[in-house]
């Protein structure tokens, strides 16, 4: 089961849309087209198009698992008082004493430049459950970083 917000599942449905109704017949039409021009064993625009297909047919195959098995949470009903899923976190990074804020997601909506990080990543993880005021260390690829929580909202 996959936990998400109503925007990061909405955003999944649109995406899967779009994959079966506008890239998927786009692909299909190129490798009628490519069919069309004979000799397929070196036909280049054929091979890549099957190429393309089968990298849209998987995705559509996971984004469909994702959705079937994805739970929208409730969050009118979520506590401030710990950090969890969909929970914004401003922290304080110890060892260069500098401020950040992040938003704790699923794996499926993480986007560092919309400072949204995954409850899967290094970071989620040892920050799942604290409360304001805890310090947490991290290992992370670049050391050990100490990241003081400041405050926690939904």
């Amino acid at each position: 089961m996959e936990y998400m917000s109503k925007e990061g599942y909405d955003k999944l449905v649109a995406e899967l849309h779009q994959l079966e109704t506008v890239e998927l017949p786009r692909v299909k039409d190129a490798i009628s087209e490519a069919r069309d021009k004979g000799d397929l064993s070196e036909n280049f625009e054929y091979h890549a198009a099957k190429r393309e297909q089968g990298r849209l047919l998987g995705r559509i195959r996971f984004m469909q698992r994702v959705l079937e098995f994805a739970r929208v949470i409730d969050t009118s009903r979520l506590d401030s008082g710990a950090v969890m899923l969909l929970t914004k976190v401003e922290l304080t990074n110890l060892n260069t004493n500098t401020r950040m804020t992040y938003t704790l997601v699923s794996p499926h909506e993480a986007n560092l430049l919309e400072h949204k990080i995954s409850i899967k990543s290094p970071i989620g993880r040892a920050l799942l459950g604290k409360k304001v005021g805890d310090v947490v260390e991290v290992q992370v690829p670049a050391g050990c970083q100490k990241l003081r929580i400041e405050s926690i909202q939904i």
